[in-house]
């Protein structure tokens, strides 16, 4: 892993207050588990950007490096590593994601 792609993934985190790292696009999820955490940012109508790391191999295996994080979608709030799918999803259904981005300062408008 060459430190390049990790100042590069730091800059994407850093330069996006919520941003995803998926398996495709929201508009186009390549993978369920990619797909459930764009459609909780959606429902809770969060503006967020997003990076396919099915289009660059060195992200792929440099954000799993970056978070200390095996798997993907990953989602980062204000430079934060929040988590994956299972803990995006419980987080939003008892509530606390909502809470978690009103605290940051990027709250859901349909919360």
């Amino acid at each position: 892993m060459t430190d390049t792609i990790q100042d590069d993934i730091k800059a994407l985190v850093d330069s996006n207050d919520v941003l995803l790292f998926m398996k495709g696009t929201p508009v186009f999820p390549q993978c369920g588990f990619s797909s459930v955490v764009a459609k909780v940012l959606d429902h809770l109508q969060v503006e967020y950007a997003s990076v396919n790391v099915l289009e660059d191999p060195a992200i792929r295996d440099g954000i799993k490096v970056y978070s200390d994080w095996p798997t993907i979608p990953q989602l980062y709030v204000k430079g934060e590593f929040v988590g994956g799918c299972d803990i995006v999803k419980e987080m939003f259904e008892a509530g606390e994601l909502q809470t978690y981005l009103r605290e940051k300062g990027v709250a859901p408008a349909a919360a």
